[in-house]
C-alpha cells in the first residue's frame, strides 16, 4: 500500500501536463465512482483573491450554527492534509490514501492531474462524512476547473483581477467570463466586487442566476457602536438582514478575526451567500468577531497577514498578484512601524512580479530577494527576480539570496527591533518561513534574541 507521500509523487507523474483545463476526464472518473455529491448543500467559492478567507468565514459561521461542514481549499502550505477539512479538522493520511485508491480503481485508463486527484478525493471523503454543507474552493478560473463538475446550491466569486492570464485570458473581461462559469441557473450568484467586470454580470444574467453584488445588494454600514450587514430587497429598500441562525441580527461589535480591511468585503460576501440560502442552512455571524476566536477556529488561517514574531515584527502573506499587493500596501499604510519594512520576497516566474513590486513601491526599505526555482518548477530564479524588481523599482535596495531560508535569516539578523519583516509573494515563500519560525532558528543579531 502506498503512503500519502508516495501517492502524491505518483500523481505528479502520470499526466503529461501539470495543469490541463477541462472537465471531461475528471467528470468521467467521478461518474465511474458513482458521482457522489459531497453534501446536501454545496457552496462553490471562486475568484482571483480572497477565496480561502471567504471559505474560512463560511466555515466558521456554519459550524457556529451547528452544521457539520467540509471545506476543500488549495494550495496547502505545510501539509497536503490542509486541503481537506471535516468539521474543522484536517483529514488524516489514511482517509486520503483510501480515497486515492478508490479513484485509481475507478479512473481506468483516464489520466488525471495532481489537482484533479485531490478534488475527487475531497468529494469522496466528504460524501462519506455525513456532512450538512460542503465548501469547495475553485482552484483556477471557474468554467473548466475540476470543482465545477459539481452543481453548487450557491456560487461565490469574491474578486476578479489579473492572474493566470495564460489560461484565463488577457484582461478582466475575459477572466470574468471564465469565473462566471461556476454560476447556475436559478441559484444565488454572489459577487464580492463593488465594480465587477460586465462580462461576469452578463454571463450570470444570461443563464438566469440570482445575482447579488457587493455595495449594490449587500454590504456593511456603521450603526451606533457596531457594523450592520445590510441587504436590499427587490423594491431596493435597504434593511438589516433578519437573524437566520443569528442572535440579534447580523452585526459586528468587534473586529474581524482575519486582518486587513478587504476582509470586511470577504465577510460581507460570506454572509450574503448564507443569507441567500435561507432556511437550508443554520449559521451564526458572531463567529466572525476577533474576541470570539478560539484556538481551534477555522479563522486561524495561515499565511494571510499572519503575525509570527515581535521586535522585529514578522508577518507572512501569500499575496502574489497586483491586486493582493495593492491591499497589502493599504495595510502597511494603516499599520506603520517606527523603523522600516524589510521584504523577504520570492515569486513564480509566470506572475506579474513587476506589478506586485510597483504596488508596494517605497513602502519597502530593503528587498531580500529569494530564488524559488528550488521550490517549484515554475519558480523564478534569483537572477531573474533581481532584474524584474529593479525594472519596476530602479532605486530599490536589493540583496540576492539563493532561497527563502537564506533571505529570511539575513533579514532577521539585520533588522532592528523597531523594523518589520514582511515575507510574501507566494505560498512557496510562506511555507519555508513558517518552518523556520516553528523550528526556533531565527535569530536577530541586534537584540541577540530569537525572533
Amino acid at each position: 500500500m502506498k503512503t500519502l507521500a508516495e501517492w502524491l509523487d505518483y500523481q505528479q507523474q502520470i499526466h503529461a501536463r501539470g495543469i490541463d483545463m477541462g472537465l471531461e476526464r475528471v467528470r468521467e472518473a467521478w461518474q465511474r465512482m458513482g458521482a457522489p455529491r459531497p453534501a446536501p448543500v454545496v457552496i462553490t467559492v471562486g475568484g482571483t483573491n480572497g477565496k480561502g478567507s471567504t471559505v474560512a468565514f463560511l466555515e466558521a459561521m456554519l459550524r457556529a450554527g451547528g452544521m457539520r461542514v467540509g471545506a476543500y481549499t488549495s494550495p496547502h502550505i505545510l501539509r497536503y492534509n490542509e486541503r481537506v477539512r471535516v468539521d474543522g479538522a484536517e483529514v488524516d493520511d489514511a482517509a486520503l490514501v483510501d480515497a486515492f485508491e478508490r479513484i485509481e480503481i475507478a479512473r481506468g485508463d483516464t489520466t488525471l492531474t495532481y489537482f484533479e486527484f485531490g478534488t475527487l478525493a475531497a468529494f469522496d471523503v466528504f460524501a462519506r462524512a455525513n456532512l450538512d454543507v460542503a465548501l469547495l474552493e475553485v482552484g483556477l478560473g471557474g468554467r473548466l476547473d475540476a470543482v465545477n463538475i459539481i452543481d453548487p446550491d450557491c456560487a461565490v466569486v469574491v474578486t476578479v483581477d489579473l492572474d493566470h492570464m495564460e489560461y484565463l485570458g488577457p484582461d478582466r473581461g475575459a477572466i470574468g467570463r471564465e469565473k462566471a462559469g461556476i454560476f447556475r441557473a436559478g441559484r444565488p450568484a454572489i459577487i464580492g466586487e463593488t465594480d465587477p467586470p460586465q462580462s461576469l454580470l452578463e454571463r450570470a444574467r444570461s443563464i438566469g442566476a440570482r445575482v447579488e453584488v457587493l455595495g449594490r445588494d449587500f454590504g456593511w454600514s456603521p450603526h451606533l457602536d457596531a457594523l450592520h450587514w445590510w441587504h436590499c430587497d427587490p423594491s431596493r429598500s435597504r434593511y438589516v438582514a433578519p437573524a437566520e441562525g443569528c442572535s440579534g441580527g447580523v452585526e459586528l461589535h468587534g473586529t474581524l478575526a482575519l486582518e486587513g480591511a478587504f476582509q470586511y468585503h470577504n465577510a460581507a460576501t460570506a454572509v450574503a451567500a448564507l443569507h441567500a440560502l435561507g432556511g437550508r442552512v443554520r449559521w451564526n455571524a458572531d463567529a466572525l468577531e476577533k474576541e470570539r476566536r478560539s484556538a481551534d477556529s477555522a479563522l486561524l488561517l495561515p499565511g494571510r497577514l499572519q503575525h509570527l514574531g515581535n521586535n522585529p515584527d514578522l508577518v507572512v502573506d501569500v499575496g502574489h498578484n497586483p491586486q493582493a499587493a495593492r491591499e497589502l500596501a493599504r495595510w502597511l499604510d494603516r499599520h506603520p512601524v517606527r523603523g522600516e519594512t524589510r521584504a523577504v520576497f520570492g515569486a513564480l516566474a509566470d506572475k506579474d512580479i513587476e506589478g506586485v513590486v510597483a504596488a508596494l513601491g517605497a513602502r519597502i526599505g530593503r528587498w531580500y530577494l529569494a530564488g524559488l526555482d528550488g521550490e517549484s518548477p515554475r519558480g523564478e530564479t534569483v537572477a531573474g527576480l533581481v532584474a524584474r524588481v529593479r525594472a519596476a523599482l530602479p532605486e530599490a535596495t536589493c540583496a540576492p539570496y539563493p532561497d527563502v531560508p537564506a533571505a529570511l535569516a539575513a533579514a532577521c539578523a539585520e533588522a532592528s527591533p523597531d523594523d518589520r519583516i514582511l515575507a510574501f509573494g507566494s505560498f512557496h515563500v510562506v511555507a519555508p518561513v513558517l518552518r523556520a519560525y516553528n523550528s526556533g532558528h531565527l535569530w536577530n543579531r541586534r537584540s541577540n534574541r530569537r525572533v
